[in-house]
């Protein structure tokens, strides 16, 4: 019996992700950190410097990070030092510290 010539395994589908780097990105130095917050505070970019500094704080995915409340991380008029968040994703509690640099951006 002959098989046809058009068969899924002659056909070669080149792979969505050929030659592309894949896996999770690397950290960011230090200096690579404090070059965005210059670039932000030369920029009068508040909004954005107060939602890096708590990104870098917290280490939280974006849509944990945007979902953020005020009473998250205010109490009393004060900006706490610590927060608790519920990350989406896993359903786990996040405990983390908001540094003062943090807390002074968050202000502005």
């Amino acid at each position: 019996m002959d098989m046809p010539e058009n068969t899924l395994a002659s056909h070669k589908r080149q792979v969505w992700n050929a030659g592309r780097t894949v896996g999770a990105k690397r950290a960011l130095k230090p200096k690579q950190i404090w070059e965005i917050r210059f670039y932000l505070n030369q920029r009068c970019r508040l909004r954005d410097r107060a939602l890096f500094d708590l990104a870098i704080d917290s280490k939280l995915r974006g849509c944990d990070l945007v979902q953020i409340k005020i009473g998250d991380i205010v109490s009393g008029g004060q900006i706490r030092t610590r927060a608790i968040v519920m990350q989406q994703k896993t359903g786990r509690p996040v405990q983390f510290e908001l540094l003062p640099d943090t807390r002074t951006s968050l202000l502005a």
